[in-house]
């Protein structure tokens, strides 16, 4: 597939790509934001500076747009120019080795692709919250256990 874009084109082109805040994140924040969640958002102290954090209990939330990030990579792979299938292909490491690292660290790692906010946002927020009360629930049972002590 050959770039039918000169370079100055697709330099602005690119540029215009939202690396944070993407409509995608802010629809997720908000909405957990309106259930009274509160987190911190790209912990650029963590790898992979995640989109948000719940730093009580340790979860960390990527959330991934489906291009980017490589979404059902191999389906759609073969169409991409070796320069894309590399980035892409850099990127999915990438994610692999940050949440490797955040999980060590002992934070749970969710990943919230793009497509699945967008066809559902509910089911999405859903999930973060089923991910939280687990935590909440593993935290409380520690702190109660250190309490005996």
């Amino acid at each position: 597939m050959v770039d039918n874009l000169t370079p100055s084109q697709r330099s602005l082109t690119m540029s215009r790509i939202r690396g944070r805040d993407t409509q995608v994140e802010l629809a997720v924040r908000r909405a957990l934001h309106s259930r009274g969640y509160r987190y911190r958002v790209n912990a650029a102290w963590l790898p992979g500076k995640p989109d948000v954090v719940f730093t009580k209990v340790r979860l960390a939330v990527f959330i991934d747009g489906d291009f980017w990030h490589g979404w059902s990579f191999d389906s759609w792979s073969h169409k991409l120019a070796p320069y894309w299938k590399e980035k892409i292909a850099g990127n999915r490491a990438r994610d692999q080795r940050h949440a490797a690292v955040l999980r060590a660290q002992g934070w749970s790692v969710m990943r919230i692709w793009e497509h699945d906010v967008k066809s559902g946002l509910e089911p999405c927020i859903a999930r973060i919250e089923r991910r939280l009360q687990r935590l909440r629930a593993l935290h409380a049972a520690y702190a109660g256990r250190r309490a005996e002590r």
